[in-house]
């Protein structure tokens, strides 16, 4: 793997829009629709998000985003490796990056929603070697979702 690059937006870029379209499927298959709180491209484009894209040339190698919830918090939000990237430094590399930005921002501490199935495990190792730890229910999320799992950090 080269050395991949990390960019602002990319949100119009086919590429991106094919691995949305993918993270999407991806929690519908392993969550009940109400249980899942991914965001559409609509829910990106909001002032409040600022995503990013990682690329390896030309090809997309994931994605990435972080939600300012208000005061000194912050969520991630739709974090994707591109099949054929797994386990290869795509998600770690876009976790620093939004941990970064986070800080810059101002942020004190930096939350995520994430499902609680077996497919989600990769997932939640990431976020665990990142310092991650589990929490209850943020924001506007239903404390009782068996489907949900929470975790969080003090930045």
């Amino acid at each position: 793997m080269s050395e991949l690059h990390i960019r602002d937006g990319g949100l119009d870029d086919p590429q991106v829009i094919d691995l949305l379209r993918l993270h999407a499927q991806g929690m519908l298959a392993n969550s009940p629709a109400e249980s899942c709180h991914f965001l559409d491209l609509s829910g990106l484009r909001t002032p409040d998000i600022s995503f990013w894209s990682a690329w390896d040339g030309e090809t997309l190698a994931g994605i990435g985003a972080l939600k300012d919830l208000g005061g000194d918090a912050g969520e991630i939000k739709s974090m994707r490796t591109a099949p054929g990237r797994l386990r290869g430094g795509t998600g770690a590399a876009i976790l620093s990056h939004i941990l970064g930005a986070a800080r810059a921002k101002g942020m004190k501490r930096l939350s995520l929603e994430t499902g609680s199935g077996e497919a989600f495990e990769p997932a939640i190792a990431l976020y665990r070697k990142f310092g991650f730890t589990d929490c209850g229910a943020f924001g506007d999320y239903p404390a009782d979702d068996p489907f949900s799992r929470f975790m969080t950090r003090v930045l």
